[in-house]
């Protein structure tokens, strides 16, 4: 893993596979390290003709942290959101996507495909509205349009989501990993264990709730980018788990209705995450969509 000065902060990324092949950017969502892109997950997609860049966003990670701005309480902000108001940021998804842009700027990277799984999928169409002309193809998983019209999470899944952070590290963990269990796919087996590991190993690495509540006002802030990708002309691939409680799948429907010409992969029983079990069918869809439009 390396670091980086772009758009005026320090990125931390990662890379697998050979530079000479088929770039394709990885975006995290929601209080995700970049680590929440298996190395496995990446490493399969390199083997498939990508060169992958993985990174933190801001305010997570080994990523630069937004220490000097204020952290929003997650549930006034949710009441935010619930009456229609739109919360003052101290960034927006906006500066996000020019962080993304600056970290191929530094590696010297014209255009790339990008792919974004949750609050990524937000990311990576800002980035396809605001910076088109860099980017060869967009993969939006488990995202959404933030069309105010479409149904809202579960109200179990949003309570995981906003459950303020535990005191203790084992108290965290523990909380994570039920909060995984809430979220995730129930067609597919849960490995405990697993969870359980990389919920440690992302906690030793950073923890830093904070972050996650700046990037959430951002997510609020963002508002409706249906009306923006209407317009949009770009090779576009939307992936959704068909049970997902926390973006239901209405939010990948709505992705795939207001892309013209863009391809649509649902998976029986998959909730808000990737568990292994999934990506037999994830991985060839996107090395097959991105090589079918590579420049």
């Amino acid at each position: 893993m390396s670091s980086v000065k772009a758009n005026g902060i320090t990125i931390e990324y990662d890379l697998f596979g050979n530079s000479s092949a088929r770039p394709l950017l990885l975006v995290m969502g929601l209080g995700t390290q970049m680590i929440g892109w298996d190395e496995e997950f990446c490493q399969r997609l390199a083997d498939n003709g990508h060169y992958v860049v993985r990174f933190d966003n801001r305010d997570i990670g080994l990523s630069s942290k937004m220490d000097d701005a204020p952290v929003p309480v997650m549930a006034e902000l949710m009441t935010e959101m619930l009456q229609g108001n739109t919360p003052e940021v101290p960034y927006s998804l906006n500066d996000m996507a020019d962080d993304a842009i600056g970290l191929l700027d530094a590696l010297n990277i014209d255009s790339a495909h990008i792919c974004g799984a949750s609050m990524g999928g937000m990311i990576v169409q800002t980035m396809a509205l605001i910076h088109r002309s860099r980017i060869r193809s967009m993969t939006s998983i488990m995202s959404t349009t933030g069309n105010p019209e479409l149904p809202a999470a579960t109200p179990e899944a949003m309570a995981a989501l906003t459950k303020p952070p535990a005191a203790d590290r084992h108290s965290q963990i523990e909380q994570s990993v039920s909060s995984q269990k809430i979220i995730g796919s129930p067609g597919f087996p849960f490995d405990e264990e697993r969870s359980r590991q990389k919920v440690a190993t992302a906690y030793d690495r950073s923890f830093y709730p904070q972050g996650t509540a700046r990037q959430m006002a951002a997510v609020i802030a963002a508002g409706n980018r249906r009306p923006g990708l209407e317009t949009l002309d770009l090779p576009t691939l939307v992936i959704h788990g068909k049970a997902d409680p926390l973006v239901p799948v209405t939010g990948g429907l709505d992705t795939h209705e207001a892309i013209s010409g863009s391809e649509l992969l649902l998976i029986e029983g998959m909730g808000h995450d990737m568990p292994p079990g999934t990506w037999d069918e994830i991985i060839p869809s996107i090395s097959a969509f991105t090589a079918k439009n590579d420049l």
